[in-house]
């Protein structure tokens, strides 16, 4: 996905009950408005605290108004709560991944 002048890899994450995950050095090109802190549960059961900004995301052609919290990381991870709309189809024979509005 296309954000920042920049290619990034974007991963689906079903696991992921929030909206998204964004590296931290794209907290100014979102327009990030911090709103509070959230505790999230993350594998084998480990709870952490983490602010939580609104940030304008480009999704599917249009920019979204969404909730993002912000990692040291170079990947934009993408929850079910953003793709609430959409079906998601997994075909992992074909190694493809379709996402559609429903």
């Amino acid at each position: 996905m296309e954000l920042a002048d920049r290619l990034w890899q974007a991963i689906i994450d079903t696991g992921f009950n929030g909206a998204l995950e964004l590296p931290e050095r794209l907290r100014t090109q979102v327009n990030a408005e911090f709103i509070g802190r959230v505790t999230s549960l993350l594998a084998a059961n480990q709870q952490i605290q983490e602010n939580v900004f609104l940030v304008d995301f480009p999704f599917d052609g249009q920019v979204l108004r969404v909730q993002a919290t912000f990692a040291d990381s170079d990947e934009i991870l993408i929850g079910t709560r953003i793709l609430m709309r959409y079906r998601l189809t997994i075909d992992f024979p074909a190694r493809s991944v379709i996402v559609e509005v429903r």
